[in-house]
């Protein structure tokens, strides 16, 4: 039997931008969202969809294929078993007929294109492209700032316009789901910035929209990433048996499985809250798998600009620093702190203001008052005044300071640098 190729599947592929191996990946990653396991195409699967060697995929198949596209099996060229793809026949009147009530149609459409109700454009991938952009932005402003009420409003504000990108117009399912990825994104972001300046009622708000728009994407990264941040968020909120649990649910994701860096920061991140949790045994091990899984990953993989813009060894220390501080092996934090210091990118100031403070508290508990106090007066001053978790941090020292040496001239020289250089504006 002669076999045709599908020139409707073709023509859709040409159209938006598909070769045969992003048609596979977004119809695998469709599968796995109906079925919980991810397809097995590939781009051999999709070109015997296109020659017509494939006539009728697959039930699950289908349905992942027509979430993606956003039309039917057949109106993508597949033919069901049984019925054949060529048309019959038809009489000179049945074809006459037919073409009155083509051109009839071809009419109305014009007519409705020139009509105001026809305002709505198509929503394409540029336009999840300028969402990008914008994201972009608000994750170089975090690393530079980090924790401000206006990164948060600013996220949220995206989140909505991401969202609203839904009903002004026609789009794929591919693009649908990038903007709900997109809108995810942006709530976490805004999560993630009240977290930073301890407003946890607010980030919990963020964390129930993004976890929504999360599942509705079916973007395994930015799931990761919600899940990831909830976790940090009840470890500084001093509830590890939360924070693991949230840990674990970002740790149990398949992204995780196929690349071991997320598998790292999910680690490295259990490290921290085993840490607040006083588990010796637990923050070892799970610092030092964080750091065989980073050393196994490939750096040319692709993976998301929130990650790519904070996760390497110098975060993996940061986390180390926080989990062996908190577990009371000052020796090791003050360690991890210098490794993180040496290597820190330079546009991350914010974490460079929180490992100078924490570096401050680890040379204090080691005995290092001189020391400790030069570190911690080296800390930034809008990052000591206007960053929540940095404030609390110097509050936290300056206390112990005064509990470890007071009346000493370097308690002193710390009390009159707290009261003039880092004085809040009027």
């Amino acid at each position: 039997m002669e076999v045709t190729r599908n020139a409707a599947l073709e023509q859709w592929m040409a159209e938006h931008g598909h070769s045969s191996n992003s048609l596979a990946d977004a119809v695998n990653g469709a599968l796995e969202r109906l079925t919980g396991r991810a397809g097995g195409l590939d781009g051999s699967s999709i070109r015997s969809w296109k020659a017509g060697r494939v006539k009728w995929p697959k039930s699950a198949t289908r349905k992942a294929l027509e979430d993606v596209t956003g039309l039917s099996a057949t109106s993508l060229g597949f033919v069901p078993r049984g019925r054949t793809s060529v048309a019959p026949a038809l009489s000179q009147e049945d074809s006459d007929m037919k073409r009155r009530i083509l051109v009839g149609g071809i009419a109305a459409a014009a007519a409705a294109a020139t009509a105001p109700s026809a305002s709505r454009r198509r929503i394409g991938i540029s336009d999840v492209d300028r969402l990008h952009t914008r994201f972009t932005e608000v994750i170089a402003n975090d690393h530079r700032h980090g924790g401000q009420l206006g990164i948060e409003q600013r996220a949220t504000a995206l989140a909505d316009e991401a969202l609203n990108l839904q009903n002004m117009g026609s789009a794929t399912q591919r693009v649908r789901n990038s903007l709900y990825a997109c809108a995810a994104s942006f709530r976490s972001s805004a999560m993630w910035a009240a977290i930073d300046g301890r407003r946890y009622n607010d980030a919990r708000a963020h964390m129930r929209e993004a976890q929504v728009l999360a599942e509705m994407s079916g973007n395994q990264a930015i799931k990761f990433r919600i899940w990831s941040h909830a976790g940090t968020m009840y470890r500084h909120m001093g509830r590890p048996s939360h924070a693991l649990a949230a840990n674990d649910v970002a740790r149990n994701l398949h992204i995780t499985r196929r690349d071991p860096l997320f598998a790292s920061l999910g680690l490295a991140r259990q490290s921290a809250i085993h840490g607040v949790a006083r588990d010796r045994t637990g923050t070892r091990r799970a610092f030092e798998q964080a750091q065989d899984a980073m050393l196994r990953a490939d750096p040319a993989d692709f993976r998301p600009v929130w990650m790519l813009a904070f996760y390497d060894q110098a975060e993996l220390d940061s986390l180390g620093l926080s989990a062996f501080l908190a577990l009371g092996d000052y020796q090791t934090a003050e360690f991890h702190a210098h490794r993180c210091l040496s290597a820190l990118r330079p546009h991350m100031r914010r974490s460079l203001a929180i490992t100078t403070t924490r570096l401050a508290h680890a040379q204090l508990a080691q005995g290092a008052v001189d020391a400790a106090t030069v570190t911690a007066m080296s800390v930034p001053s809008d990052a000591a005044t206007q960053h929540a978790r940095v404030s609390r941090l110097l509050q936290k020292f300056g206390a112990a300071l005064h509990a470890t040496a007071p009346g000493s001239s370097t308690t002193q020289i710390w009390t009159e640098h707290h009261r003039n250089a880092w004085r809040t504006p009027a």
